[in-house]
Formats: C-alpha cells, sequence, structure tokens
C-alpha cells in the first residue's frame, strides 16, 4: 500500500477544507471577543452566587449582576427592576403568556399564525387549560392589520402577542399601531423581541409594550440567558418556585457570567446599531438585487421593507426542496426556516400563502456583523449554481 507523501512533517493529502459561508445568523451569533472577555472573571476568579451576600464571593456576584442589570436597563431606557432573568426568549415567553393569563385566571387571548413556536405552543397549552386563543392570519405580506386586532378583541380579552420581528422573514410588526389599540381596550400587550433586539431601536415604553421577551444569543452573546421585560402594574404567576430570585418570579440561581455576557452584547450591540444597519441592508439589497438578476423565477418572501437589515427570505418555485438545501449544504450554511422548526415546512411560510412545496424550496438568508461583500457575491454564485442544476 502506497504511504501517504509527506512535506515539511505535514501529510498533504489532509488539506483543510474551507468551513461554508455562514447566512444563518438569525438562528444564533457567535460569542463576541468583548463579551467573552467580560464573562472571563465570573467563571473561576469570582465565582460566588448572588444570592449568597454573606461573603465576598457572593457580594462581588451579587454586585456583577447589579450593574449589568442596570446596563441592560439602559439599553432599553427603563428600570432594572423591570428586568427578570430567564434562560432565554423561550422561558421569557412561556413566563409572559402562562404566567398572565394564570394570574387573570380566565380569559381570551389573541396572537398571529406566524409567530415563533415558543409562543404559539404555550398558547396550546392554554387551550387545554380552558382558555380561548385566536390566531390572526398575516397579510401575504406577513403582517398583520391592526384592523384585524381591532375585530379580534373582545370583552373578555386579557392579552395580545405579537413578535416585533419575524425569525423567518424578517418583517416587522407595525408594534404602536397594535399596542395603541391594547391600550385603548386596557389589555396587556406582549412582544416576542428576541430577533429585533440589537439590530433595530426598541423601548419598550416609546412602543407600548407590557412584556418584553429577549435572548442573549441572538446579538453576539452567550446562550443560555434573556430576560422578560415586565412594565409595573402587571401581574405574572411564576412557573417555578424555589428561591425567590428575580422578585418572586423566576426561581434558581442568577447566572452571573451569563448576565454580566447579556449585558456586554447588549452595550455591544447599541453602539453601532445603525451603522451595521446600513452596512448589511446595503449587502441584503445587493444579494436579493444579484440572485433576481441571475434567477428571475424566485420570488421574495415578504416585503423588502419593513423588514429586519440582516434578512432575506426567498422562495425558488419548482424546485425539489431538500435537493436545493443538500446541494448547498456544503458551501453554504442557511435554513428553510427556523431553527427551532424541527425539519418541517416552515409554518409562517405557509400563513402567508407558500405551498408545503414552495416552503421546502425556500432559503432564509441571514448577514451577520463580519458578513463581506465577497461573501454576499460568492453566496449569489453558489446558490444560482445550485438552482440552474436542480431547474427542470
Amino acid at each position: 500500500m502506497q504511504k501517504p507523501s509527506h512535506h515539511g512533517g505535514k501529510n498533504i493529502s489532509c488539506e483543510l477544507t474551507r468551513a461554508p459561508l455562514a447566512f444563518d445568523y438569525q438562528a444564533t451569533t457567535p460569542c463576541a471577543e468583548e463579551v467573552v472577555e467580560a464573562m472571563a472573571p465570573y467563571w473561576s476568579d469570582h465565582w460566588g452566587t448572588p444570592s449568597s451576600r454573606q461573603h465576598r464571593l457572593g457580594l462581588t456576584a451579587s454586585a456583577a449582576v447589579s450593574v449589568a442589570r442596570k446596563q441592560l436597563a439602559e439599553c432599553l431606557a427603563i428600570t432594572p427592576e423591570r428586568i427578570v432573568f430567564t434562560s432565554g426568549a423561550t422561558e421569557a415567553n412561556n413566563l409572559a403568556l402562562l404566567g398572565r393569563a394564570r394570574a387573570c385566571g380566565r380569559g381570551h387571548l389573541i396572537s398571529v399564525a406566524s409567530e415563533h413556536h415558543a409562543v404559539l405552543d404555550p398558547l396550546r397549552q392554554l387551550e387545554r387549560e380552558g382558555f380561548s386563543v385566536s390566531l390572526l392570519q398575516p397579510g401575504r405580506d406577513g403582517l398583520l392589520d391592526p384592523k384585524q386586532l381591532e375585530d379580534a378583541v373582545s370583552s373578555d380579552t386579557i392579552l395580545v402577542s405579537v413578535m416585533a420581528a419575524n425569525n423567518e422573514i424578517g418583517v416587522l410588526q407595525p408594534l404602536s399601531a397594535l399596542a395603541a389599540i391594547c391600550q385603548a381596550n386596557n389589555i396587556a400587550f406582549h412582544c416576542d423581541a428576541a430577533q429585533a433586539f440589537g439590530h433595530i431601536p426598541l423601548q419598550p415604553d416609546a412602543l407600548g409594550l407590557d412584556l418584553v421577551s429577549l435572548s442573549a444569543h441572538k446579538l453576539y452573546g452567550p446562550k443560555g440567558i434573556g430576560a422578560l421585560i415586565v412594565k409595573d402594574g402587571i401581574s405574572l404567576t411564576p412557573l417555578q418556585w424555589g428561591g425567590g430570585q428575580e422578585q418572586d418570579l423566576r426561581a434558581g440561581t442568577v447566572p452571573t457570567p451569563l448576565v454580566v455576557g447579556f449585558a456586554a452584547a447588549a452595550r455591544l450591540a447599541l453602539a453601532d446599531q445603525e451603522s451595521r444597519a446600513v452596512r448589511l441592508r446595503g449587502l441584503r439589497d445587493r444579494l436579493w438585487a444579484g440572485l433576481k438578476q441571475n434567477l428571475p423565477q424566485i420570488q421574495l418572501n415578504g416585503p423588502l421593507e419593513p423588514r429586519l437589515p440582516h434578512n432575506l427570505n426567498i422562495t425558488a418555485p419548482g424546485i425539489n426542496g431538500s435537493r436545493l438545501h443538500r446541494a448547498l449544504r456544503p458551501q453554504l450554511q442557511c435554513s428553510s426556516g427556523s431553527a427551532c422548526s424541527r425539519g418541517e415546512p416552515s409554518h409562517v411560510l405557509r400563513a402567508i400563502g407558500r405551498s408545503t412545496k414552495d416552503a421546502e424550496a425556500s432559503l432564509r438568508l441571514s448577514l451577520g456583523r463580519t458578513t463581506t461583500a465577497g461573501e454576499i457575491d460568492e453566496a449569489i454564485q453558489l446558490i444560482t449554481s445550485a438552482i440552474h442544476a436542480l431547474s427542470p
């Protein structure tokens, strides 16, 4: 058997292949170096729990959490006391929906059929508990018409939940108009803002939001930490008990390093939010223009505006979706929908009128902080070649 050739002590038959282009930043983001540095002391040197204030280790951790809570509050233009730290936006959504409904005891809830499963699934649970739920159909543009909400409100409506930015097609819902309807009817308004915070301006009070769910790992922060913002006077029933942390709304040890990382990521995101949005919007539009020029048959899901600046979602009609994704996978990381979609055709795309087949033949392309014009041009060529090769 022939031995592999060697040069300079290295096996030249084992050359490293280049990593696929990353175009799935809405699923998650890498932890920024500044965030990792901010968290570092609290994994080992300052390893105390913030609940133990009888000694220096605990006091140091408690102080770090307090500072981080204040920093995050400043990013949202709210008071620190309104922040309830959770394990992520999924838990925050559950606390908002289940917690609010159970505190009210009975009633009617309204949401949108294109919401994330972290909203839809808790609503199904509330239906099993005897609450009534209305899921409104968005328009073909993915947006909810405020008139739809106005017509759906009834005398027993206790909560409305509408996400800020859709996690698949990136469209931005008219939150202020929807909030005005809720305020006029004395209804609590919840917003899943996991995809929005850090990428577009988001101040809960200015928008009229009562409950807001956030996630750190969508904005270059650590996984495993999020928050629910609770307006004063909104009562919630906790989902778990056992320690009294987070104002008795979320029992369990507060993870100091993750909280510090969340605040660092939020401050970092807001520092370049405007300039980053301009740059990524330009790259996103370049991607769409290039694809549309090469592939006139492709279709955009949702309007180009109002949309997250780093999102593009397209459908290639008549193409086998499984084969398309299989062809792209070695060279381009993207998705056909939410990272939490369980491999099923996108319920978001079906909600805006796409067939199951077309939903499967769709690509969610999301750009990140380090995406370059060169990568955009390369992605255009990769997608163009894949679709041409699969075209009947």
